[in-house]
């Protein structure tokens, strides 16, 4: 059934915002570097961010660094890698265990044969996991899941994940669920209700999370999913975050066009 936002003098609870990246604030692209990010994205977070104190944070499978470059000068709360890395809002970080970044390394160097043979793949390392894209060859999707699940049998630290195109090694016992967990933790999230935007596979655990602590998951997209609601395109997720923003301040009341799963 069609769902809407509060109307103007209804009472909004406090909100948590969790949002993925690829596919969710930036359209997909051909590879990692090539994504357009709007030139008023930023501009857009920072008011969003203050809108709901603070409690805005980016749960990606992308680097910390990526997102800091990506959505300068913003300085948000990430987590990268699928909560392998994280940065909390005051600004500290979780380090990388030493022995996830060099096995990463190990499983990076696995499978560059693979990838010097089909100049048409990308290896995406990071540390403590590594992504193997192959949206330039689709054909080749079957050899990038052989070449992983072979290399991961010497790592069993590591599990496969897949995603839009994409096969990534991860560390088992991290995921953006978990990621969204800890950051529930936390101030100036703990306390309020987790609302998590995602369009991928690997963005299901979120959408567990956020709904198992009493918030809702909301899934760009078609694809079956654990979410409860969903919405369009990316210019459907900006739409959703001005009228969270609006909302937050009691103004005019404002319609989006999420649906319930």
């Amino acid at each position: 059934m069609p769902q809407t936002l509060p109307e103007t003098g209804s009472e909004l609870p406090a909100l948590a915002l969790f949002t993925d990246f690829d596919g969710t604030l930036v359209e997909i692209a051909e590879s990692p570097e090539a994504v357009h990010v709007p030139d008023d994205l930023a501009g857009q977070i920072e008011r969003l961010t203050r809108d709901l104190d603070n409690a805005f944070a980016v749960i990606t499978g992308r680097e910390i660094a990526d997102i800091d470059r990506f959505l300068s000068p913003l300085h948000l709360p990430v987590a990268g890698a699928h909560g392998s890395q994280r940065r909390r809002a005051d600004g500290t970080m979780e380090q990388v265990d030493e022995e996830l970044i060099h096995g990463a390394e190990e499983i990076t160097r696995a499978i560059e044969p693979l990838a010097i043979a089909h100049p048409e793949l990308l290896i995406e390392p990071k540390p403590g996991a590594v992504a193997l894209h192959y949206r330039k060859a689709p054909n080749l999707a079957d050899a990038c899941l052989r070449a992983l699940e072979e290399v991961l049998a010497d790592h069993p630290q590591y599990s496969l994940v897949e995603g839009k195109m994409v096969y990534e090694a991860r560390p088992i016992g991290f995921d953006k669920g978990g990621a969204l967990r800890a950051f529930m933790k936390e101030e100036p999230f703990v306390g309020r209700i987790p609302i998590f935007i995602g369009d991928d596979r690997t963005d299901e655990d979120a959408f567990r999370a956020a709904q198992e602590l009493g918030g809702v998951g909301i899934k760009l997209g078609p694809g079956e999913t654990s979410a409860r609601l969903r919405i369009a395109d990316v210019a459907s997720v900006y739409a959703l975050m001005r009228g969270l923003g609006t909302m937050a301040h009691h103004e005019e009341p404002v319609l989006t066009d999420a649906t319930a799963h």
